[in-house]
C-alpha cells in the first residue's frame, strides 16, 4: 500500500445461536473489546464502516443500522458507511477503513460488521441468501447448476431445497465439476471438514468445538451431493470489529500492538470461462495483493479462507497459488493445511466449523490472523507466524463469486 497502515485493535464475541442477545449487544461486544485493545476511545474514531446483510429482512432494520447501533458506544458525529457486500461485506468494511486512513481523510478509523443471522424460523434464515446473486436470473442460475451436476450423473438431494441455502447447491455444484475435471474425491472434501472441526476443538469462540473424523463426516447426514453436514457452515450470530490507524494515528495509540497491513485488495467478477483460471476473481484479488506487498504465495504462514463448505477451502488454496490448479484436494489429503503442517489454512475452525456470521465473517478472519501474528493465539498457535493472508468471497455472478477480497498482514516494519 502506498502508506503506511496498522491494525492496532480487534475484538470479537464467539459465533453461535444467541436468540436473547440484540444486534446492539453483539455490535458492543466487539467494539468495546476492539476499542480496549487499540487503547482508544470511541470519540477518537475518526470514520466508521458498518457491516450487515440480514438486519433489513430479519430484524426490520431497513436503514441506518451502523448508526443506530453505534451511537450508543460513543461514535457519533463523524462518517458512518452502512456496508452490503454480501458474505465479503466484512472484508469490504475493512478495505474502506484501510482506503480512508491510507488517504489521510482520518488517522484512525474503525470497521465493524455484525450478524443476528439465526431465526427461530430456519427457512427464513436460509432465504436470505437468496439475494445473493442477480434475482432476475435465478432460472438461469438454477439451470446452470444443474446441468453440472446432471453431467456427472450425480444423486438427487436428500434435503429440501427450503432447508439448506442456495450457495450449497452452488457450492456442491462447482464440487462435482472440480471432480469431474481434476478427480477431486468426496474423501478429500471431508479431510478438509475434519481438519476444521479439529482445529476449532482450541477455539473457544468457536460455534461447533466437537472433533470429527473424515469417515464420520464422510456418514453424516447428506446435505446436496457431495457434501454432508460437517462439510457445511452452520448458521449463526456474532460480530467482531477492528481498528486501523496510519502513522499519524499510531502515535496517538502509543500503547497499541500494531499489525502491518502489507495489501488488501478488493474486486469484482468478470465474465469469463471456466478454463481461463488465471482470471477468476480469487486470482485476481490474490496475485494484485502478492504484487503490492512484495510477497508471493511461499512467504505465506498461516491463511483462513472463505470456506462455506470445504470445497470453497479447496476452490480458494488454488486461486491463492498455494497448491497447483486441479490439485487442492490433494494438498488438503497431505496434511499441509493443518495446524503444524506447512501452511495451515483455518486454524480458527473456519466457517464451517467457527461459524459464518455472513456480516461479521471476514472480521473475524483478520481477528484471529491478527492474533497469529502477535503469538496469542494459545493451543492453535502457528509457531513462528510472520505474514497471514485472509481471504473473503461474496455472492455468485456467472460461474465464480461476485466480489472477492485478500488481505496480507505482516510484522516488523513499525
Amino acid at each position: 500500500m502506498s502508506a503506511a497502515v496498522y491494525i492496532v485493535g480487534v475484538g470479537t464475541t464467539p459465533t453461535g445461536k444467541f436468540p436473547d442477545t440484540t444486534l446492539h449487544q453483539l455490535t458492543a461486544t466487539a467494539v468495546r473489546a476492539a476499542l480496549a485493545d487499540a487503547g482508544a476511545t470511541g470519540a477518537q474514531v475518526g470514520m466508521a464502516y458498518f457491516s450487515n446483510v440480514a438486519a433489513s429482512y430479519l430484524q426490520g432494520q431497513h436503514m441506518v443500522a451502523g448508526q443506530v447501533v453505534l451511537r450508543e458506544l460513543g461514535i457519533a458525529g463523524v462518517p458512518i458507511v452502512n456496508v452490503e457486500n454480501a458474505c465479503a461485506s466484512a472484508s469490504t468494511a475493512f478495505w474502506l477503513a484501510c482506503q480512508s486512513v491510507r488517504a489521510g481523510s482520518t488517522d484512525i478509523a474503525l470497521a465493524v460488521g455484525a450478524e443476528k443471522l439465526y431465526d427461530a424460523n430456519k427457512q427464513k434464515s436460509f432465504e436470505v441468501f437468496g439475494g445473493g446473486f442477480d434475482v432476475t436470473r435465478r432460472d438461469e442460475l438454477l439451470a446452470y447448476l444443474a446441468s453440472l451436476q446432471a453431467a456427472a450423473g450425480t444423486p438427487e438431494a436428500t434435503v429440501p431445497p427450503t432447508d439448506r441455502s442456495v450457495f450449497m447447491d452452488i457450492y456442491a455444484a462447482l464440487a462435482v465439476n472440480h471432480m469431474q475435471r481434476h478427480g477431486l474425491t468426496q474423501r478429500q472434501l471431508a479431510c478438509v471438514a475434519a481438519k476444521n472441526h479439529a482445529h476449532s476443538v482450541q477455539n473457544p469462540l468457536a460455534q461447533y468445538r466437537d472433533a470429527w473424523s473424515i469417515d464420520a463426516v464422510l456418514a453424516a447426514r447428506a446435505i446436496t451431493y457431495p457434501l454432508t453436514l460437517p462439510m457445511c457452515a452452520p448458521i449463526g450470530d456474532g460480530a467482531a470489529a477492528v481498528v486501523v490507524c496510519n502513522a499519524d494515528g499510531l502515535r496517538k495509540l502509543s500503547a497499541a500492538a500494531p499489525v502491518d497491513v502489507l495489501a488488501c485488495e478488493l474486486v469484482s467478477g468478470l465474465n469469463r470461462r471456466d478454463e481461463d483460471v488465471d482470471l477468476a476473481i480469487t486470482r485476481r484479488a490474490a496475485y494484485a495483493a502478492y504484487e503490492r506487498a512484495g510477497l508471493g504465495p511461499d512467504d505465506v504462514d498461516v491463511a483462513e479462507v472463505h470456506d462455506a463448505t470445504a470445497f470453497g477451502e479447496i476452490l480458494q488454496t488454488e486461486a491463492l497459488g498455494f497448491c497447483a490448479q486441479g490439485e487442492g484436494g490433494r494438498f488438503a489429503e497431505s496434511g499441509a493445511t493443518t495446524l503444524g503442517g506447512a501452511l495451515p489454512v483455518n486454524v480458527s475452525g473456519g466457517l464451517e466449523s467457527k461459524g459464518h456470521p455472513i456480516g461479521a465473517t471476514g472480521l473475524m478472519q483478520l481477528v484471529e490472523l491478527t492474533q497469529q501474528l502477535r503469538g496469542q493465539a494459545g493451543l492453535r498457535q502457528v509457531a513462528g507466524a510472520r505474514v497471514a493472508l485472509a481471504e473473503n468471497g461474496g455472492g455468485f455472478l456467472g460461474n465464480e463469486e461476485a466480489v472477492a477480497c485478500v488481505t496480507l498482514l505482516g510484522t516488523g516494519s513499525h
